[in-house]
């Protein structure tokens, strides 16, 4: 399977199942497109009165060179091990703790009800999230490094019981041969210097929500009360947290909105005020939420990604760059075929686990009975929903068989595909369109920053 395009000035032949990303010139870009619909015998009659015959000639030479070395038109060889992923025994790796259903923020479009989860306030106590990270040890198999992620809610507001469950980790690394990895997700509305030091000390990374500039975040991220700019409470502790992180892992995550389709501007913003480290995602909601993104709203978003996409190559060759998550692409070894093929894993090697101790298949689902897998006492019990989870990849979904995306993407979001079609094997058609665009703005990047650097 072949993808072509054209992006500011760069003509793109991506080889989907090998990986290989060609930047070529007009003849061959060409060629490759004749030779997809009709075959290679058809290139020179049909670009016979566009280009000179030798050009013709050595663009079907290198063609056939990038054939004979497995990096053009290469066949799908990757189908054949979805029986074996869906056949191993299933290894948990990561849990996303919930140990706050609570949150000192009202932000409109929060999937968890400011912290609710479709059901109570909660706070998680010591004795659940400690059984819960044995869950997680005696369910590891073999696997060394292990992903906890403290999550709301608003975790700072359980903070004690989260430096215990740290500790308690910690105490259990050495005789269980484990490496715990812990992260936090936090608005800040609580940050102080206690709390910066114990995260600086002890987690693998953090993520710092903000939406942008003060007018869209305080559009859309408001106080409980109503009452003071959040944007103002939070963007000096975040400016100063990042500073004392140095270079340990951090990534400042905004959510842009209908309301600002112009997110390039709140990307640039966090990159003027010293973040380095930026993810702005789209928000996914309802159609009826007049802060939804519509289909409609898809051209200019997706032009709003080559302008940030110009903007960032600009950056980087100024020295001034910064990393923007959805421009990261690995196009050398890039991720394992289980990853490639499933994702994220949810529901299988990624779990959520409520402030009661229920289990589900990621925090997306929390709230919603028909997917609760268990407790982190008696474990999963319902296997029938997490080997629907484990059957979950691109091969399942029929929309991502034919996408030249789906190894880069595996299939997007399981939680996005139920909610708008009540299917975990479909796919939700608005963030495809976004994903897509994403991964040719990181591959056109990769091209015109190589240039740099011959």
């Amino acid at each position: 399977m072949i993808h072509q395009y054209k992006s500011n000035g760069y003509n793109i032949v991506m080889d989907v199942c090998s990986g290989a990303v060609h930047v070529v010139d007009d003849v061959v870009y060409d060629a490759v497109m004749v030779c997809e619909k009709e075959g290679k015998e058809a290139v020179a009659a049909s670009l016979s009165g566009k280009y000179p015959k030798d050009d013709i000639k050595e663009a079907l030479e290198e063609i056939e060179e990038l054939m004979a070395e497995g990096l053009l038109f290469t066949e799908d060889i990757y189908e054949q091990y979805v029986t074996d992923f869906k056949s191993r025994k299933t290894v948990v790796k990561a849990l996303c703790l919930h140990v706050a259903h609570d949150c000192n923020l009202g932000c409109r479009y929060c999937f968890a009800e400011e912290g609710e989860y479709h059901g109570r306030r909660a706070i998680m106590s010591y004795e659940v999230g400690k059984k819960a990270l044995d869950f997680l040890i005696e369910n590891s198999g073999n696997r060394r490094n292990l992903e906890v992620d403290f999550f709301g809610g608003e975790p700072l507001m359980n903070w004690e019981v989260v430096k215990q469950l740290v500790a308690y980790g910690r105490s259990r690394e050495k005789e269980c041969n484990k490496n715990f990895r812990f992260t936090i997700t936090t608005n800040g509305m609580l940050l102080n210097d206690d709390v910066t030091e114990f995260v600086n000390r002890e987690m693998a990374n953090v993520v710092l929500s903000i939406d942008g500039r003060k007018e869209v975040n305080d559009r859309m991220r408001p106080t409980r009360n109503g009452k003071g700019s959040s944007y103002d409470i939070i963007m000096p502790k975040f400016k100063k947290f990042a500073k004392e992180r140095g270079e340990k892992s951090y990534y400042i995550r905004g959510t842009f909105t209908r309301y600002n389709l112009d997110f390039a501007r709140d990307v640039l913003h966090f990159a003027d005020e010293g973040f380095d480290q930026i993810s702005v995602e789209p928000v996914v909601a309802p159609p009826e939420a007049d802060y939804s993104i519509r289909e409609e709203d898809l051209p200019r978003i997706l032009a709003e990604y080559d302008r940030l996409a110009e903007e960032f190559i600009r950056r980087k060759k100024e020295g001034r760059g910064f990393n923007f998550f959805h421009f990261m692409i690995d196009l050398g070894q890039g991720p394992c075929v289980a990853k490639r093929l499933s994702g994220c894993g949810s529901g299988t090697e990624y779990l959520a686990v409520t402030p009661w101790g229920d289990l589900y298949p990621c925090h997306q689902f929390v709230g919603q009975e028909e997917f609760l897998l268990g407790n982190v006492d008696a474990g999963v019990t319902n296997t029938k929903v997490r080997d629907e989870f484990k059957l979950c990849n691109v091969y399942a979904k029929e929309k991502c068989r034919s996408c030249f995306a789906r190894f880069y993407c595996s299939g997007g979001c399981a939680a996005n595909s139920w909610n708008f079609h009540g299917s975990i094997t479909d796919a939700y058609d608005v963030g495809c369109e976004m994903q897509k665009k994403r991964i040719e703005c990181a591959v056109m990047i990769k091209a015109a920053l190589a240039e740099t650097d011959e």
